[in-house]
């Protein structure tokens, strides 16, 4: 008979609610009863050492964690800009921990690699604080990036790509992803956060959750790039009006950003019904709908209900998506930034750094990195 594995019981319930599983979930991976399960979490029973070290791992712990006398104290790496219900959540979840340190540890090999390179700081880093003009702000942003969509004739998806390949070109390593260390089976929950920004004056990050739709991430593109505009690092729930006076002026210059209040309030037409009015502002400023009933609530022409109620009927759509089919070269290009995946790959091909490491950075296989740099100039 194993022998049973003296781990603590709430420590186990812990490290299950902290990855977001069902007593159901870990038993049917163990696999197991889900009686048994509560059996250990009581203390009734205990798991064998084989089950422990299972639970370990469905449970995303290190497996000595399960004998602790009680849960390690977890925050996040950092600061939490967030408001829901006007507080900041208490606690983060794993997959968004995950994540954060994750984005971290890859701008700590970056800053290592740009100090080798002996770069200057980026002057537009911190260049603003919250007391400055939004329309100042944006006329920086939009002088750094140089991308004019008016000129360009950009649909929406152009817009988005010309931006992150501005912010790219600038300095800014631009990530995104909809689950955690690339594991499908952890997705990102949108409504904890829809994005963060690393501000730094050489390697400044943005991060942008794409499980959230595709329509809605340019808001938080543009959001995150104003957070690096006034040096402010944190995370952003950035679906509310209201909140911490940093999220409200980078609410305030995206959207300023995307479609400019005076020339906004001119093609808005009153006395129709103000769906009407999404599609036509949309390819007049060239960004989703969504972004257009965004700006009309902050404007005042929609309540917070009417836009809330429009963006979960997007959500849903885009969630109802079939996901499955899409290019694995270009997720891993989104999930790492194409600027940061070179200077890896740069390293890597040089003889500079292993194979092993490069892969380990970039979440590819060293058999495939020599492909992925080919992908990079497509």
């Amino acid at each position: 008979m194993s022998q049973a594995a003296l781990i603590n019981p709430n420590i186990l319930t812990w490290s299950r609610e902290r990855a977001g599983l069902t007593a159901e979930d870990v038993a049917k991976k163990l696999p197991t009863k889900p009686d048994r399960v509560l059996e250990w979490e009581s203390g009734e029973s205990k798991p064998t050492f084989r089950q422990a070290q299972h639970w370990a791992t469905i449970a995303h712990v290190p497996f000595g964690f399960l004998f602790l006398k009680e849960p390690p104290s977890e925050k996040l790496p950092l600061p939490d800009l967030r408001t829901l219900g006007g507080a900041a959540p208490a606690y983060p979840s794993l997959n968004l921990l995950d994540t954060v340190k994750d984005v971290l540890r890859k701008q700590d090999w970056y800053l290592d690699y740009l100090q080798d390179q002996e770069m200057n700081p980026l002057p537009f880093v911190g260049r603003f604080t919250t007391q400055a003009s939004v329309k100042q702000v944006v006329a920086d942003i939009r002088q750094t990036l140089g991308v004019d969509p008016d000129a360009a004739r950009l649909n929406y998806e152009a817009y988005v790509r010309m931006l992150i390949s501005a912010a790219e070109t600038v300095g800014i390593l631009v990530m995104r992803s909809g689950i955690a260390l690339g594991n499908t089976h952890r997705k990102l929950d949108v409504s904890e956060f829809r994005g963060f920004a690393i501000s730094n004056a050489l390697a400044p990050v943005v991060f942008i959750n794409s499980a959230d739709a595709d329509t809605a991430r340019l808001f938080t593109l543009m959001h995150e790039l104003a957070h690096i505009w006034i040096g402010s690092t944190g995370i952003s729930d950035g679906g509310s009006p209201v909140g911490r006076r940093e999220e409200v002026f980078c609410n305030a210059v995206a959207g300023e950003f995307l479609a400019p209040e005076e020339a906004f309030r001119a093609a808005w037409q009153d006395g129709v019904d103000w769906h009407d009015n999404l599609a036509p502002l949309a390819a007049r400023f060239h960004v989703s709908t969504l972004v257009i009933g965004r700006r009309a609530r902050d404007l005042g022409y929609i309540s917070s209900d009417q836009y809330g109620n429009y963006y979960r009927q997007i959500l849903r759509a885009f969630q109802d998506k079939d996901g499955a089919g899409g290019d694995y070269y270009r997720t891993v290009k989104a999930k790492n930034s194409i600027r940061f995946s070179r200077a890896v790959l740069t390293e890597a091909m040089s003889g500079r750094m292993l194979l092993r490491d490069a892969g380990r950075l970039l979440g590819v296989q060293p058999a495939n990195l020599r492909t992925y740099a080919s992908k990079l100039t497509e």
